[in-house]
């Protein structure tokens, strides 16, 4: 394993094709040359052809360069990362082959602008080199298109220059222009003042010149083809998401492909593509206008759900909200025309969209106007919800945002959804699915003519067979949520107090009953800010004399922070009233929930011990000889060495190279690694019939020595879970608010509510309770709902909840994925977590691990809670078919509770 790829992948955090990718380049350039190609075309030629072959036996798939230098393609799907790639493979050429030139083309100005900050802007967060601490006192020159003429010939030695061009400029920039009738040199070939030759002549000259190419096959026709051959590179990196050239003929140089079949197959990398089709649609006499307004219509409804869930995940994890669009493809301009006016009109959804509409083609704007605001549509203050379009979706339009695709009279389904899906498939969260299935999905509206669609599918060549199939029912159609905050009973009391407050008449009496109402809301703010003192050991510590006064002290500086508040004294006064009397309703309205993060501790990865298995170990010492070239007369000829015998020590030398591989530790495993590699050196010298020849032997040979060895320790490798670390515990912490959807009309009901049929169930936000911790809840099953009516009508229940995503912080599986309990329930003596779980499911391995959580979790509670006087802490996993609105709450934890 080469230790400085791995250190990149492990610093740049890169996704698995693009670590692939990146051995690729570190194996192709240790059996290159690298070196400058001749400028006589026979020359050329034959060195071209010697490192082909060189390629093509370690990738017999790879056909030709197709260049005048070694040039690589990377077919990488849209999405994946290709700028990230771009940035190993600078850093990785740079620390391992000490390359400082480099040139990357970039197909159209959107992207030659992204890439300049990209590379260029430290403070910029998709800056690429971020981690790579070699950069950071040593920062790379970025030499642009706009700027190269203005470079100095004083560049330092130690410099890593990074020449950024737009296609478009270097090839203007490369050609004879004519001004008054006079023919001009190139502008690149022009003489610099600044650098005392062309900047073309610079270029050419570098012995150590990589050019990458972003979009290559946008330089495989003519002009820019013969232009980036004149520069002689040393090496050339294309990287591309469809390796076909201007003819439709496939690069013949692809090295490495992750195309987008194969990333839908992974289903990490992009969104999840759903084609949606209504359900039961038949076209029969409807003229095209009317199908196309049919399928606005449902586009519509797609997207106002998906916007539903999208703020919905923000909130309830707390991260950037995204802003969903709809793009619509249109047949030619005047289509995209009367689209636009209907869509932009009152007689489409009463007028919600005007002016919330954009119309993209050659007949509105220019291209790279075009561009940017198609980049600007991810930014949360753009009103644009739907964009019409004509065939003019092109690279650099990196948006995550597009979720709803409704391609309108296409003649060619293949086509138009091969070349427009692509833009969808973006993920907005750190490129990555985020296991929420409305988050994580991009759709296709597909109606009567496009039935081919679904054909296409069942083709196994086509991308298209990736996509799942939807049919909606009309009805659900017309369905519209929105999303609901369930806010807690403090909260809610606190709301219905401001009400009361706000009628008061008499301005006296209201101020002072603002006053009183202020200060509530004051000690209700500081005091979960009191859990890590070390005064409160638990809630009932919050009326201690010096928390009292602390909690006021903080309350009196909030006040006085930015603008004052002018009834600061009054407010105070009245918070010191009544303290004990809120810290008394705070009590009666939380369930005193410890505070902890709950992880596991780090795997640990170790070798086991065996035999090596020394079968393959026959290696016979090599003749070392010099080939030396003639500069002027070509003639090559061999030199043998004289060895002055100083190979080393054969063992050491077969464990340095183990250490090469980045999860073989010495400190961990020095004992296995003496083992191992004395029984190799024991073998080989058993086979070698001069004994004499075992250290040159080793010398030679001691990577392939290293590698059949680390190919059996990975054999006996063994990862080793840890158990859960001991957590700091606070507490208690506040109640956290919970965020759903509910349904615009007609979405709440009475959780004593006979729902009918059960599956409608999930669908409603449910009220009326007495003794939960929030006003409303919603139920992912109506054996939860079953079991809220228990825990309400059970005398023994003194208050219950259904915690909030953020409520715990409970990882399990290696820390990957957090538990969150569907119930917290608390009795005069107890505190439970409680999981009611299909009766089937209940061994379930990932139901035991979480159960596995929750039972540590109740430990820790418990053993702070019996040294601070609180409640012991109990699981209980409940299976489904025994919850029963006639069964006790007691009666279940005596079955079930540990």
């Amino acid at each position: 394993m080469n230790q400085i790829s791995a250190s990149i992948k492990q610093r740049l955090s890169l996704r698995a094709p693009l670590q692939d990718s990146l051995d690729v380049i570190a194996d192709v350039t240790n059996r290159l040359s690298l070196t400058k190609p001749s400028a006589d075309a026979a020359e050329n030629k034959e060195f071209l052809q010697q490192e082909l072959a060189v390629i093509k036996e370690a990738y017999p798939a790879f056909k030709d360069f197709q260049r005048e230098f070694p040039s690589l393609a990377f077919s990488i799907a849209t999405g994946v990362g290709k700028t990230r790639l771009m940035g190993a493979i600078i850093s990785y050429l740079y620390l391992a082959k000490g390359i400082k030139n480099f040139f990357i083309l970039s197909p159209n100005l959107t992207i030659y602008e992204k890439l300049i900050r990209d590379f260029g802007d430290p403070s910029y967060y998709k800056y690429v080199f971020n981690g790579i601490s070699d950069f950071v006192h040593n920062r790379p020159v970025i030499i642009t298109g706009d700027n190269y003429n203005q470079q100095s010939n004083l560049f330092e030695e130690s410099e890593i220059r990074i020449n950024i061009f737009n296609i478009s400029k270097f090839n203007s920039d490369s050609k004879v222009t004519k001004k008054a009738g006079v023919s001009l040199a190139p502008k690149i070939k022009r003489l610099s003042e600044y650098l005392g030759q062309s900047y073309w002549e610079y270029l050419t000259g570098i012995e150590d010149l990589v050019i990458l190419m972003d979009e290559a096959h946008r330089y495989h026709a003519d002009a820019s083809k013969s232009a980036i051959n004149e520069l002689k590179p040393i090496l050339g990196v294309e990287l591309t998401a469809t390796p076909t050239d201007e003819k439709g003929e496939v690069f013949k140089n692809i090295i490495y492909e992750y195309n987008l079949a194969q990333a839908l197959a992974d289903g990490t990398f992009v969104k999840n593509p759903a084609i949606a089709k209504r359900k039961n649609f038949v076209r029969g006499s409807l003229s095209d206008r009317e199908v196309d307004i049919i399928k606005l219509e449902d586009a519509v409804s797609v997207h106002k759900q998906t916007r539903t869930e999208l703020e919905l995940y923000a909130k309830t994890n707390e991260v950037k909200q995204v802003k969903p669009f709809i793009l619509v493809v249109c047949k030619d301009i005047t289509h995209a025309k009367e689209i636009y006016e209907l869509i932009n009109s009152s007689e489409f959804y009463g007028g919600e969209y005007v002016g919330k509409v954009l119309q993209i083609d050659s007949s509105t704007k220019k291209e790279e106007e075009i561009e940017k605001l198609f980049v600007s549509l991810e930014e949360l203050d753009n009103e644009i919800e739907i964009v019409i379009h004509v065939n003019m979706l092109k690279e650099g339009w990196d948006v995550s945002n597009l979720y709803t695709i409704v391609p309108l009279r296409a003649a060619n389904a293949k086509i138009l959804i091969e070349q427009t899906i692509g833009r969808g498939l973006r993920l907005p969260y750190d490129g990555k699915r985020t296991g929420v299935e409305s988050v994580d999905k991009l759709t296709v509206i597909a109606h009567d003519n496009f039935n081919q669609i679904i054909e296409e599918a069942q083709k196994p060549d086509s991308i298209l067979n990736k996509f799942s199939f939807i049919e909606m029912d009309k009805e659900d159609l017309k369905i519209k949520t929105v999303v609901v905050t369930a806010k807690t009973n403090t909260e809610v009391q606190i709301e219905e107090e401001q009400k009361k407050v706000d009628k008061i008449e008499s301005p006296k009496s209201k101020q002072t009953a603002q006053n009183v109402l202020d200060a509530k809301k004051a000690v209700l703010t500081a005091i979960p800010k009191f859990n890590s003192s070390h005064h409160v050991k638990k809630l009932d510590d919050l009326n201690k004399e010096e928390v009292k006064e602390q909690v006021l002290k903080a309350i009196e500086e909030n006040l006085n922070t930015g603008q004052l508040n002018m009834f600061t004294e009054q407010i105070v006064a009245e918070a010191r009233a009544n303290y004990g009397e809120i810290i008394n309703a705070y009590k009666e309205n939380i369930i005193e929930i410890p505070r902890m993060d709950l992880v596991q501790g780090e795997v640990i990865a170790t070798f086991k011990d065996f035999d090596l298995d020394t079968a393959e170990m026959n290696y016979r010492a090599l003749e070392n000889e010099i080939i030396r070239l003639g500069i002027v007369d070509r003639k090559t000829e061999t030199i043998g060495v004289s060895s002055s015998g100083s190979y080393g020590n054969p063992v050491k030398n077969i464990i340095s190279e183990l250490l090469n591989y980045s999860d073989v530790d010495y400190d961990d495993n020095a004992e296995l690694l003496h083992k191992l590699a004395t029984q190799a050196y024991s073998a080989l010298e058993i086979n070698l019939e001069d004994k004499k020849e075992i250290a040159k032997t080793v010398f030679q040979f001691k990577t392939a020595i290293a590698e059949k060895i680390y190919m059996q320790m990975r054999a006996n490798f063994d990862l080793q879970s840890t158990d859960y670390l001991e957590p700091k515990i606070l507490p208690f912490t506040k109640i956290e608010q919970h965020n759903f959807t509910a349904l615009a009309s007609d979405g709440f009901r009475d959780y004593r509510d006979v729902i009918t049929p059960l599956s409608l169930v999930p669908k409603f936000v449910f009220r009326g309770f007495e003794k939960a911790c929030h006003f409303e809840y919603k139920f992912d099953s109506n054996t939860e709902k079953d079991f809220a009516i228990i825990l309400e009508k059970d005398d023994k229940v003194d208050k219950w909840m259904r915690p909030a995503a953020n409520q715990f912080r409970l990882w399990w599986s290696n820390n990957s994925k957090k538990y969150e309990p569907d119930f917290v329930v608390e009795t005069a003596d107890t505190i439970y977590l409680v999981e009611p779980k299909e009766a089937g499911k209940m061994t379930d391995p990932d139901v035991q691990d979480k159960r596995n959580a929750a039972v540590k979790f109740c430990r820790y509670a418990t053993q702070y809670s019996a040294e601070n006087g609180g409640k012991p802490w109990k699981y209980a996993l409940v299976p489904h078919d025994k919850i029963t609105i006639t069964t006790g709450f007691e009666f279940l934890m005596a079955q079930y509770a540990v």
